[in-house]
């Protein structure tokens, strides 16, 4: 869906002919018809970055992908301690096997961006974790239970 040209704003910018033949092959990798579509999309990235960054009370969802090895000890065990420890940030988490007794899990997190910080330090702090990194943005996942009224069961009495 295109926006109307009205709320587009003009950029204009000088690179060294190096990265910008980067950029464009990066526009033609990922298929977009526009080198100022991977331009914004850079950019949303970095802000949702900076807003993480710059306003720790901020609430963000996003997802953490760890890379661990599985041989080492209890690691499995303490990053599903650690996960409980961070049960309201932590909203589901996908695990795989991967080559070498290596793992790859991903968690899908939403919370204030200080929590989810603390949860990134904690997890890296168990010992087999090779890679963490958290990807955030500002968009939330809508509540998943209203405590309502209207939410009640039926046949439930209300005072």
């Amino acid at each position: 869906m295109k926006e109307p040209s009205s709320s587009l704003a003009r950029l204009s910018m000088s690179l060294p002919a190096e990265l910008f033949r980067q950029l464009d092959e990066m526009v033609e990798d990922r298929g977009l018809p526009s080198r100022s579509q991977l331009i914004a999309e850079l950019i949303r990235d970095e802000l949702a970055e900076q807003s993480a960054a710059s306003r720790p009370e901020e609430m963000l969802a996003g997802t953490i992908t760890l890379v661990y090895r599985a041989d080492l000890g209890r690691v499995r065990h303490q990053l599903a301690q650690t996960q409980a420890e961070y049960l309201k940030e932590v909203i589901s988490s996908q695990h795989v096997f991967l080559e070498d007794d290596q793992s790859l899990e991903v968690l899908l997190v939403q919370g204030p961006a200080r929590r989810l910080r603390d949860l990134c330090d904690a997890l890296r702090k168990v010992r087999g974790v090779q890679q963490l990194r958290l990807f955030t943005t500002t968009a939330l996942l809508p509540p998943l239970h209203e405590q309502d009224e209207a939410a009640a069961p039926t046949g439930s009495k209300t005072a």
